[in-house]
């Protein structure tokens, strides 16, 4: 028997750590190759990892809540017994294979985290054609290792009992002294609606529409005192527990500490890890290492939100959900082509004393999402090149993966512009922070209706407040007034799109 053990690998480019979030498995449980068998969470988000071995689950090396350096192992697992099987590695006799299933030829499987070379998978997959005319489907494809699957043996009665089982002595009808002396085994012989109860107490009494609010209240029956006439539990049983049960909540400890408690019982105490750990990290290099400056502008949006009612309206984004956030996306990239030293990063060269710019000819639309596992900044690869259409299904992408938890590291890696829409939450403007790597961000603040004063006339427009922050090591004071004015052009005339 050959012990492997799987070291954590980097799921991401520079993956340095992550946390053992849940595991799948449990000692003693059989998997095979790309079984998921854990849940981790990198800087900003969870993955999945698959086993690159089959065979028995060992040992579990890493406990969940725990954060380990890549390439440590995490789990170890037993491939199959080789030589002399002992009586608890013999297995039992299964039902003859039919002669025309093929055999698989005894081809080496490929570990999906290791390092075997192109050449040897190459060699092993040519003797493997060799020695049969079926292809063995490579490790993440086809089906799995045991996906061939038998008949089940069919056997009679008579058979199914083999010359060597014990005899099955009768049943004899237990004394009220014995059933006192062994409690653990209490035998209900309660009447019920249907007849007598004649096994061991394992199911609470109840008709099912009492059933049924105990299910939408939560409430197990096995907590309820029953008063019903056969041993039942009736609603009032219910009506009375949820009476006792809100009683002591209201009696619990709300948020607010009670005083004269001891100073630890009114701390809450959060480790820092994963997504706000990363992200702390993050800001707190941006903020001190790049000099940020803001600006601030006002846009009558009114054009905007006629332009979003007709696409939704449209037959080409039926089933798309549109939004003026779609626009201010498709107005950033735009503006960012007359301005481009705003989709740049500031690189220090190391070793030395010198730096340089880097302008970016292509457009990595970072979107920051707030999810219930912190704020994430997942980017839309190559949003230049995408139609207004395209644009609309890659943001309800974005968000969707985001607000579940399934964006990848490598879908968070490489952003060159970020937008916030801190609108959504009802805010109208602020001052964010660049995104580490990019010299620029704009903040998308909600859109009102306020008086406007439009050709000397106070009418109602719908109004927005866009905030930019800038890296001014890069962007100079009138470059970011130009982008901002740009960007405020198409959400005023959504119409120079089509320049």
């Amino acid at each position: 028997m050959t012990l492997n053990k799987f070291n954590l690998p980097d799921v991401g480019e520079g993956l340095t750590e992550a946390e053992i979030v849940s595991w799948k498995v449990k000692p003693g449980d059989a998997v095979a190759i790309n079984d998921v068998i854990c849940e981790i969470e990198t800087a900003k988000s969870i993955v999945e990892l698959p086993s690159p071995f089959a065979g028995t689950v060992n040992e579990l090396l890493v406990p969940e809540g725990v954060t380990v350096d890549v390439g440590t192992a995490i789990i170890s697992v037993s491939d199959e017994v080789s030589g002399d099987p002992t009586p608890a590695d013999v297995r039992a006799p299964q039902a003859p294979v039919a002669a025309d299933v093929p055999v698989a030829p005894d081809v080496p499987a490929q570990p999906l985290y290791g390092k075997l070379s192109r050449d040897a998978a190459d060699e092993a997959l040519a003797d493997g054609a060799a020695a049969a005319t079926s292809n063995a489907p490579l490790v993440g494809s086809g089906p799995k290792a045991d996906a061939v699957k038998r008949r089940p043996r069919k056997t009679s009665p008579a058979t199914a009992v083999t010359a060597n089982a014990p005899e099955v002595e009768p049943v004899q009808p237990r004394t009220p002294a014995a059933v006192s002396a062994n409690p653990a085994a209490v035998v209900d012989n309660r009447p019920t609606i249907g007849g007598t109860i004649t096994g061991l107490v394992n199911r609470v009494l109840a008709k099912p529409p009492v059933r049924k609010i105990a299910r939408d209240l939560g409430i197990d029956l096995a907590d309820v005192v029953a008063t019903g006439s056969r041993g039942e539990v009736t609603r009032e049983d219910l009506v009375s527990y949820q009476a006792q049960r809100d009683a002591e909540l209201d009696k619990a400890d709300g948020f607010w500490g009670k005083v004269g408690k001891p100073q630890d019982q009114r701390v809450e105490r959060i480790p820092v890890k994963g997504v706000r750990k990363a992200t702390a990290k993050a800001m707190v290099e941006s903020a001190f290492a790049a000099p940020h400056v803001s600006i601030f502008v006002d846009v009558d949006a009114s054009r905007t939100m006629e332009f979003v009612k007709r696409l939704k309206a449209s037959r080409d984004f039926e089933g798309i959900k549109v939004s003026p956030l779609l626009i201010l996306a498709k107005a950033v990239i735009w503006a960012a082509a007359r301005n481009p030293s705003v989709n740049a990063a500031w690189v220090d060269n190391e070793g030395s004393d010198t730096a340089e710019i880097h302008v970016k000819h292509y457009m990595n639309l970072g979107i920051a999402a707030a999810t219930p596992r912190g704020l994430m900044v997942p980017n839309i690869k190559n949003a230049q090149d995408l139609s207004l259409k395209e644009l609309a299904l890659a943001l309800n992408n974005l968000a969707v993966t985001a607000r579940a938890g399934k964006t990848q590291p490598a879908e968070m890696q490489g952003g060159t512009l970020t937008i916030t829409n801190i609108g959504a939450l009802g805010i109208d403007t602020g001052t964010p922070i660049i995104n580490p790597g990019e010299v620029a961000i704009v903040a998308f603040g909600t859109i009102k209706q306020k008086p406007w004063v439009l050709d000397g006339e106070v009418i109602p427009r719908w109004i927005t407040t866009l905030g930019g922050s800038f890296d001014h090591r890069v962007v100079d004071g009138d470059l970011s007034a130009r982008f901002m004015a740009d960007v405020a052009a198409i959400l005023e005339e959504p119409a120079l799109l089509l320049d």
